[in-house]
């Protein structure tokens, strides 16, 4: 960063549950973002990107940003105030089996001993909180949580009780070993049959409490396979998948409300990070039609878009009519930003540059406007 120069800030999304080439894993886009981080300032990203089960990378550049809270923040609501630690606060569903539940709490042990982590004690649902998978006719994920109002009643105990600053959710998630879709997944070509009921859960708690979740989902562990493909191996590590959350919740940014939504002005400090202080945004070319992508678009920020990276859904630029710097690979992608950041028009960086052209009856143009 030079003399004077704002912080370069790039945001990177790749949606969960839509069976993503690159980031449709577990963990498999932490590559990307580790490469993208050493080209900026700061990262925004979210827990599908960086969450590996077991496996992380520390990056002091990213900021880990639910996806709920990664909407408004795109949509000018609310800012990210970034934090030395927070205070984990541990909800587990009360469906997990006693020695399913020793293992995560043994995995919390780990982590606040190796890694010095915050963390609070457990609280328990007062019920099962049944959650359910679906999948749409697109192929992608979803689910819902037969009682939702027992996961908001644990998360509230936790930060009255506990002092909670960032929530950790464990629910129990069904077994399906011998289902079709997982094995397609485990082989690397099918959508993560988990993600989008994920996602339910942590969107639920940022839109009612307004502080920082992730969360891990409880199962009995697989069988074991010879073909597993690489990118689906992370989840094969062990019982938990709680590591990377902790890892992430632990410096995960709070959330700031903008002074029109409530907020007196007064409460913000220097370091609040707005939506008009990112300066592109890098996101799979089918899946342009998330609510931060369209927010984003209505600012300064550069939309690019990286083809390679297929998903289940045809929401693409030329669709939506948004203008974008087109990119076939996360490689071409990092070029990009590279020149972004340099001040450098990257279309210079082609042959593609065409001549400057002369404008005629400007004057009769200026008096129309």
């Amino acid at each position: 960063m030079g003399w004077g120069e704002p912080p370069f800030t790039v945001m990177l999304i790749i949606p969960t549950g839509i069976g993503a080439a690159i980031g449709g894993y577990a963990g498999d886009a932490l590559p990307v973002a580790r490469a993208m981080a050493s080209v900026c300032d700061c990262l925004i990203t979210h827990p599908n990107v960086l969450n590996g089960a077991q496996l992380y990378w520390p990056l002091p550049q990213a900021l880990y940003v639910e996806g709920y809270g990664l909407d408004q923040f795109a949509a000018g609501a609310w800012g990210l105030r970034p934090v030395r630690q927070n205070c984990i606060g541990l909800v587990f569903d009360q469906a997990i089996e006693p020695e399913l539940r020793l293992r995560h709490l043994q995995a919390a042990d780990a982590a606040r001993a190796t890694l010095g982590l915050s963390l609070t004690d457990a609280v328990i649902t007062d019920a099962p909180l049944g959650v359910r998978l679906e999948t749409a006719i697109s192929g992608a994920t979803w689910g819902t949580i037969a009682h939702p109002d027992s996961l908001l009643r644990a998360v509230e105990a936790v930060i009255k009780r506990e002092g909670a600053t960032a929530i950790a959710v464990v629910a129990r998630f069904p077994d399906h070993p011998e289902s079709a879709a997982l094995a397609h997944y485990r082989q690397g070509q099918g959508v993560d049959p988990l993600a989008g009921a994920e996602a339910v859960i942590s969107h639920l708690v940022v839109r009612t409490f307004g502080l920082p979740c992730a969360h891990a989902p409880a199962l009995s562990p697989l069988p074991i396979t010879p073909d597993l493909s690489p990118r689906a191996a992370a989840e094969e590590l062990g019982y938990t998948f709680l590591p990377s959350v902790l890892a992430g919740l632990s410096r995960a940014p709070q959330f700031v409300r903008w002074p029109k939504t409530g907020l007196e002005p007064s409460h913000l400090q220097p370091q609040d990070l707005w939506r008009d202080q990112v300066n592109a945004l890098v996101v799979p070319e089918s899946a342009c039609g998330g609510s931060a992508v369209l927010h984003l678009n209505q600012t300064n920020t550069t939309l690019i878009t990286v083809a390679e990276n297929r998903t289940t859904m045809q929401a693409d630029p030329a669709t939506l009519k948004l203008t974008t710097i087109q990119t076939q690979t996360y490689l071409e992608a990092l070029g990009v930003l590279v020149a972004l950041r340099a001040g450098i028009d990257p279309i210079t960086l082609t042959t593609q540059v065409n001549p400057v052209a002369c404008l005629h009856d400007v004057s009769h143009h200026s008096e129309a406007v």
